[in-house]
């Protein structure tokens, strides 16, 4: 190594050294909350309502949705937000209205800024029954608490995550990219999930319809479930189902996601997988059809009970009743 190298270097390491201590005595001085070093400004704006309204849309991009009994009698809207990206709310029609307005230049799009702080609109609400909700997001997260009910549910984000504790008379529709799902303790007459990438949870649903979930290589966990038909299809994402009973049918598709059961049942079953082993227990006796190219197979010599069939291709079955 020459000279003149070595001194590159020894400036370089220098240079790194003099950024660090700079760096430590910055975050020292703000008690080392890197929210502080955030390069967006933010505010607080509040929106009183005083009109009635039945409906709910709600349309961000970052923002996280949350909603929240009002302690009075009245509604609004408290949004965390950008300065220069705000969001409207209005009443008309009966309908309560949430949209993004960017006011942003189109030079102030470009250029890589420090992000630490997460915009936020919470919805403070007086009763506990709704008509509709529409909600939309892009990274922002969604909650809806068990303490509101409505008669129909439509979210759509990308990878934001959806928490969805409030019931619905009618349909829940839950869609996401990457961001995950997780329905708990509600009934609803129609539930469909999907999602890419994401994970999908489910627990204490009492579902009048159908339960449908659409996923790609996200796993699936269905828990302590009453419905009248189970539809999920899949590529390399598992599914798991404990306690799951349906009065009707399980049809159940994926590639290389296992299926499994625990205390579950239906009238009728049908699974199939091209790797994913089918595996686990069921309540009644069933007629076993069943297939695979290389997997084993395992269940019992049961005549009498409603039709099981499946199929795999390299996949093993192993079922038991009890």
């Amino acid at each position: 190594m020459n000279k003149s190298t070595k001194r590159w270097l020894i400036a370089a390491a220098l240079l790194v050294v003099i950024g660090l201590t700079i760096f430590a005595g910055i975050m020292s001085i703000n008690g080392w909350d890197f929210t502080k070093l955030d390069t967006k400004k933010y505010k607080t704006n509040t929106y009183e309502i005083t009109e009635d309204f039945s409906n709910l849309s709600i349309k961000t991009d970052t923002a996280d949705i949350v909603f929240a009994p009002s302690d009075s009698k009245t509604s609004k809207v408290v949004c965390y937000e950008e300065e220069n990206t705000k969001h409207s709310v209005s009443v008309a029609g009966g309908v309560l209205t949430v949209d993004l307005v960017d006011a942003r230049k189109w030079y102030e799009h470009i250029g890589i800024g420090i992000h630490y702080k997460t915009p936020k609109i919470t919805v403070y609400l007086p009763k506990a029954e709704y008509v509709s909700l529409i909600a939309e997001a892009s990274t922002g997260a969604i909650e809806i608490p068990n303490a509101f009910r409505f008669e129909s549910i439509d979210i759509s984000g990308s990878t934001g995550t959806v928490k969805c504790d409030a019931s619905a008379a009618e349909t829940i529709k839950i869609a996401t990219t990457t961001g995950a799902i997780r329905v708990a303790d509600i009934s609803v007459g129609l539930l469909e999930l999907s999602v890419s990438t994401g994970n999908v949870t489910v627990s204490g649903v009492t579902c009048r319809d159908d339960i449908k979930i659409g996923v790609s290589t996200g796993k699936t966990n269905l828990t302590n479930i009453m419905c009248k038909r189970v539809i999920s299809n899949g590529s390399t994402g598992d599914i798991a189902l404990d306690r799951v009973i349906a009065t009707e049918k399980f049809l159940i598709e994926r590639s290389t996601g296992d299926v499994s059961f625990d205390g579950c049942d239906a009238v009728e079953i049908y699974i199939k997988t091209d790797t994913g082993d089918v595996t686990g227990s069921l309540l009644t006796d069933k007629v076993f059809i069943t297939q695979t190219d290389t997997g084993d197979i395992d269940v019992p010599n049961s005549i009498t009970g409603g039709r099981c069939e499946i199929i795999t291709d390299t996949g093993d079955i192993k079922i038991t009743i009890h």
